[in-house]
C-alpha cells in the first residue's frame, strides 16, 4: 500500500492522554501514515480538559463533547469506541491510532485488527499489557518526550536513586 494514501484515524481519550505531547504523538503517527481523522473525546465543561483547548485548533483536532452522566464515570470510552466502529465500517481509514492508557480499548484494538486494519496505540508505561499487546505497534508516551526534558528526567531519576542508596 502506498504510504501517502494510508489514512489513519487518530482517536484520543482526552481524560487519559497528555496534551503537552500532541505534536510528538502526531509525528509518531506520521511514521505509519497520514492522520486524516483527528478526534479528541472528553467533557469539555470540566477543568481537566482546559489544557487541550489551546492546542486542538493548532493541530486540527476535532473535539467531541461527552458529558459525564454518573459521578466517577465518563462516557468518553464508549463514545470513542462507537465512533471507531463507525469509521471502521465506513472504510474511510486504513488504520487507527488509539491514544490512551486505558485497558477499556483492548477489545476495540482486537476488533479492528480482526478486520485486517492497522492498529497502533500510544499511552503511558502504566498501560495494561492486554491493550499494549492488542495493538500491532504500541508507543509509550514517555519515549516521545523531547530529548531536553528526557535528559532532565533521567538526571532527576539518577539523583533519586543515589538518595535512596544513602538511606
Amino acid at each position: 500500500m502506498n504510504e501517502a494514501k494510508f489514512n489513519i484515524a487518530v482517536l484520543i481519550d482526552g481524560d487519559n492522554a497528555q496534551a503537552k505531547l500532541i505534536k510528538e504523538i502526531l509525528e509518531e503517527v506520521s511514521k505509519y501514515g497520514k492522520a486524516t481523522i483527528r478526534r479528541i473525546y472528553g467533557d469539555w465543561t470540566t477543568p481537566h480538559m482546559n489544557k487541550w483547548k489551546d492546542i486542538i485548533n493548532k493541530f486540527s483536532i476535532n473535539p467531541i463533547q461527552k458529558f459525564s452522566y454518573t459521578a466517577g464515570k465518563n462516557s468518553t470510552d464508549s463514545s470513542l469506541i462507537i465512533d471507531a466502529m463507525d469509521i471502521l465500517h465506513s472504510g474511510s481509514a486504513d488504520g487507527f491510532c488509539i491514544v490512551s492508557s486505558d485497558s477499556d480499548y483492548t477489545g476495540l484494538a482486537k476488533r479492528i485488527r480482526e478486520e485486517g486494519l492497522f492498529v497502533m496505540g500510544i499511552g503511558q508505561r502504566k498501560t495494561p499489557v492486554a491493550f499494549v499487546k492488542s495493538c500491532e505497534i504500541f508507543t509509550f508516551s514517555e519515549n516521545l518526550i523531547p530529548e531536553i526534558v528526557n535528559v532532565k528526567a533521567k538526571t532527576e531519576f539518577r539523583k533519586e536513586k543515589v538518595k535512596q542508596k544513602k538511606v
